[in-house]
């Protein structure tokens, strides 16, 4: 694990774009934009990620290469599943709002 890494993942924005259309094909409570920003540190950091950068990084040594645009090093699939697993933890974190009682019958 390389934090470097990760935060270069984080603040690519080639991944950025990817992450908020996957977002946003996942019917967010907000604009998908801004949940990508929020949780960049997050998706940055998804398990397994870093390594498949710095393996892609090291096997394309042109510096104009973005592993990010490189759909081959982070799959849509992979993108969908994280995506999906941080929208539920979000949902599972919220408040679950109490029906509202039924006034008494008189």
């Amino acid at each position: 694990m390389s934090y470097l890494t990760q935060n270069e993942i984080a603040t690519n924005g080639t991944m950025a774009s990817r992450i908020a259309q996957c977002a946003a094909s996942q019917d967010l409570p907000m604009d998908p934009d801004s949940w990508t920003s929020v949780h960049r540190r997050d998706w940055g950091a998804s398990p397994g990620w870093d390594a498949a950068w710095e393996s892609a990084k090291v096997s394309h040594p042109d510096p104009d290469y973005d592993p990010g645009a490189d759909e081959g090093v982070i799959t849509d699939s992979q993108i969908l599943s994280q995506v999906q697993a941080m929208i539920a933890a979000d949902e599972a974190a919220q408040p679950v709002e109490e029906p509202a009682e039924d006034p008494p019958v008189a």
